[in-house]
């Protein structure tokens, strides 16, 4: 019996080893980074709100992505809502996930986690954050304390992920406007504005790049890799 305890002990140091090890390869578990699957977009485009509509923010974070080197056959969607005849979802426009950083660090894990649909995901709260919600490029958007402050992100949804029905513009003319409306924002460090949400904290004050900038912006992107 004393002759089969070394190998009795290094069978069981071995099958640790090996369960650590599984379990340390799982995602978001500190296992090998992950590729970038979202992002902020790291400059705006520059015209306000007007991003010409849902197909032109999706390009340009396709275009942003692929600067960064995570181009195609990544496809790329700007998570953003729009109103009236055909509205669309944010939260129906970004996969399924789970979704990383630039850093390969897990910030969300699946739509109803982002979106804290059941009492349990509402609990555990959303990962994102200043440190967390990272541009293409790896750098931290300005938030409450820096200058200029850029927290504001366009979403134009309510705090489920969904897209507006009471008749107001939520969306700057369904991202096609640099002048006329207002663009519902979320918060990319999720401070400020009162309920401090990554998607829906308040209303910008127009839809100029003046505007936002003005309201604690700059006119900034979410993007997520939907496959």
């Amino acid at each position: 019996m004393k002759k089969l305890i070394p190998h009795i002990t290094a069978l069981a140091i071995a099958l640790a080893a090996g369960s650590y090890l599984v379990f340390a390869q799982q995602p978001g578990r500190g296992g090998p980074p992950q590729p970038m699957s979202f992002f902020i977009t790291s400059v705006p485009k520059g015209d306000g709100a007007n991003y010409g509509g849902l197909a032109g923010a999706d390009a340009y974070c396709t275009q942003l992505a692929t600067a960064a080197g995570r181009g195609a056959p990544v496809v790329w969607h700007a998570y953003l809502s729009t109103q009236g005849a055909g509205a669309v979802n944010a939260r129906d426009r970004i996969g399924n996930g789970p979704w990383y950083n630039a850093n390969g660090a897990l910030v969300g894990r699946g739509v109803a986690q982002i979106h804290g649909d059941s009492i349990e995901d509402a609990r555990m709260g959303v990962i994102f954050g200043k440190q967390l919600s990272l541009t293409e490029k790896k750098g931290i958007v300005n938030g409450v304390g820096d200058m200029p402050n850029q927290h504001d992100i366009l979403t134009g949804s309510q705090p489920d992920g969904r897209a507006y029905t009471d008749g107001m513009d939520h969306t700057c003319n369904n991202w096609t406007s640099n002048s006329m409306g207002t663009a519902q924002l979320g918060h990319a460090d999720k401070q400020g504005g009162g309920n401090g949400s990554w998607n829906s904290t308040h209303a910008s004050r127009g839809c100029s790049q003046e505007n936002l900038v003005s309201t604690g912006g700059a006119g900034l992107l979410y993007c997520f890799a939907v496959n």
